[in-house]
């Protein structure tokens, strides 16, 4: 449905408006000299003379109203427009533990240098170009590249360790999105984490939304977690509800087992991991559901690249226009039409002499 225009339109300092009567002054008298004549009926009709007199006077009232309008603070409200895309509503969940400020598990994790597209998320130094980056650091950096090359996805965004922590509400934002991410640096994480809280904060997102479009729950962790079966079926009934596929990038850490039992494990005793655990009650969970599991920045690269290329469908989304000021638009009126009248003016001077 079209939105009317009027209804859009504000005002900063609507007292201004009381002056908008001025604007007829130019209507009631023109202020010229009359020119005098011994006989008027001596003068022929001339209309484009009359239409032009009101015209300037039109010019002079139109100024007026110009000023006061924009005095007044004249703007465009905010408003919602409806859009459709290629992309998803995405829900973030960073894992904040102590645990994502070690260094990955792999050895191969250092490179000689940054390089453009690839190596941004290692801290250089001139001294030891070996130096490597935290788990924390290198997920936040390719988190970072993964929203901004999905231009048309809405994110939201939560960190947790011992609590879930809402940073951000669903946006297009980028430069939003991009703060949002890179606040998560601040500070050390706590030690404990609790996953369960996390993905019920992150569901919470999608509460009261229309569903428009894929949704997605992205969880980055370095660990797992023993949920009670009381909190995981409200996880499950609330996934099932708002229809989001669930994803798990793990960040394996040095003395982690990984998501996979060996072969020569005890039946159940894999279940005691917390990692193995969490992966199979996701697996059972009944909605689109993948673990990735990352040893190095290199395998959470390529991670979060293939969630990029999995979840790309069609997606109605509401996008806020901002508040525009039109002020500067009714001074550049009022400018223009008092340069006419002095134009017309000197122009009239001109052909009296």
């Amino acid at each position: 449905m079209a939105m009317n225009p009027l209804d859009s339109i504000g005002w900063a300092h609507p007292a201004w408006l009381c002056l908008l009567p001025l604007a007829l002054l130019p209507l009631w008298r023109d202020g010229r000299a009359t020119q005098r004549h011994s006989w008027l009926a001596l003068l022929p009709a001339d209309r484009p003379s009359v239409l032009l007199k009101w015209l300037l006077r039109v010019l002079g009232a139109f100024a007026i109203a110009s000023i006061v309008v924009a005095l007044a603070g004249m703007y465009r409200a905010e408003y919602a427009v409806e859009r459709v895309g290629q992309g998803a509503e995405i829900a973030l969940l960073l894992d904040r533990s102590r645990s994502m400020d070690e260094r990955f598990v792999s050895s191969s994790a250092s490179v000689n240098g940054p390089t453009p597209g690839s190596a941004a998320w290692y801290a250089y130094n001139q001294q030891d170009q070996s130096v490597r980056v935290s788990k924390g650091q290198a997920a936040r950096q390719l988190l970072g590249e993964f929203a901004a090359s999905r231009q048309q996805d809405r994110f939201a965004m939560a960190v947790f360790s011992t609590l879930p922590i809402r940073v951000l509400d669903f946006t297009q934002k980028t430069d939003v999105v991009q703060a949002a991410i890179a606040a998560g640096e601040i500070g050390r994480g706590l030690g404990e984490t609790d996953i369960a809280a996390a993905l019920l904060e992150g569901l919470r997102f999608f509460d009261d939304r229309p569903y428009t479009g894929s949704r997605i729950v992205l969880l980055v962790s370095d660990g797992g977690d023993h949920i009670e079966p009381g909190v995981r079926q409200l996880i499950v009934d609330r996934l099932q509800a708002q229809r989001v596929s669930l994803y798990w990038i793990y960040i394996r850490s040095a003395r982690s087992p990984g998501l996979h039992a060996n072969a020569g494990d005890a039946p159940g005793a894999a279940d005691t991991v917390p990692e193995i655990f969490l992966d199979r009650f996701f697996q059972s969970a009944g909605v689109p559901y993948r673990a990735y599991e990352a040893e190095n920045p290199e395998a959470l690269k390529r991670a979060i690249a293939d969630v990029g290329r999995l979840e790309n469908l069609p997606i109605t989304y509401q996008d806020l226009v901002p508040r525009r000021d039109l002020s500067a638009h009714a001074y550049a009126l009022a400018l223009a039409a008092v340069l006419l009248l002095f134009a017309s003016r000197w122009a009239e001077g001109r052909s009296w002499r």
